[in-house]
């Protein structure tokens, strides 16, 4: 063998060990363990399809109200069913509250979807989906926001099973 043809067996065989795990896996097309990996959730992953083009169009520095309409578009164009605004009951002790809040979107019937033109998310803005989730009772959530020069989003998930225990609950408890 040549000095030249064992230089380039040796760089194959280096480029085939600094495959990452994913990328192996990629190669192979029936690798079971992959696919089971890659199931999205269809509904999110459309809205969030939306969102993208949105953001790719408008780029950020708008106001919340303009990514609102556009969104508003984009999803009626892609036929993904939402209603603008939705009002969300609060429910307090098992009773509703008079007041209700309202979410930029909520879609499919059942993913509230929280719209921002923020600079930089906070926890804040996730803690309000994960409240507008306990108040809806719906178990999705998507937190997107246009203000960054990347468009950043969230998908939140809740239960009513994943209720905080407080200090007092934990004592009652023991």
């Amino acid at each position: 063998m040549t000095q030249m043809n064992a230089d380039k067996d040796w760089g194959e065989k280096k480029r085939k060990e600094n495959l990452r795990p994913s990328a192996k896996s990629a190669d192979t097309p029936l690798n079971p363990e992959r696919n089971a990996e890659d199931k999205r959730d269809p509904q999110t992953y459309s809205i969030l399809g939306a969102c993208m083009e949105v953001h790719r169009v408008l780029g950020h520095g708008f106001l919340e109200v303009v990514y609102q309409e556009a969104l508003a578009a984009e999803m009626t164009a892609r036929n993904i069913p939402f209603q603008c605004e939705a009002p969300l009951t609060v429910a307090y002790k098992g009773r509703a509250l008079s007041c209700s809040y309202k979410a930029d979107f909520l879609c499919f019937g059942q993913v509230v979807v929280e719209l921002k033109a923020l600079a930089r998310l906070s926890s804040v803005e996730e803690a309000q989906v994960i409240n507008y989730l306990k108040a809806s009772g719906l178990g999705r959530g998507l937190l997107v926001n246009f203000g960054a020069a990347r468009l950043q989003y969230k998908r939140l998930v809740f239960s009513p099973q994943q209720r905080r225990v407080s200090a007092d609950d934990a004592d009652e408890r023991r």
